[in-house]
């Protein structure tokens, strides 16, 4: 299965950083290289993440990583990283 990650999701995590950053660049970075490690973790079992089935007509999921909420997309044997956000972000 290939992993493709959406310009919505990078730049969630861009945004992520850039919020970060000023405060402990280093956390932030480490935060950040935890959310991209994510779905190479879990590419054998893409099915672990909780089906959200407002989505009827799409296989979306979401899987929470730390303090992070990552929606992902299960379609013809990829994997698309759709979105990222802090669970305490009003979404």
């Amino acid at each position: 299965m290939e992993i493709k990650w959406t310009r919505s999701a990078l730049s969630d995590l861009q945004r992520l950083y850039e919020f970060l950053a000023p405060i402990n660049h280093i956390a932030a970075a480490r935060i950040i290289q935890t959310l991209t490690q994510a779905p190479d973790k879990i590419i054998h079992q893409p099915r672990i993440g909780e089906r959200l089935d407002e989505f009827e007509c799409k296989e979306i999921r979401r899987l929470l990583v730390g303090h992070y909420e990552m929606r992902y997309e299960i379609r013809n044997n990829c994997f698309y990283v759709l979105r990222i956000w802090h669970t305490k972000e009003e979404r």
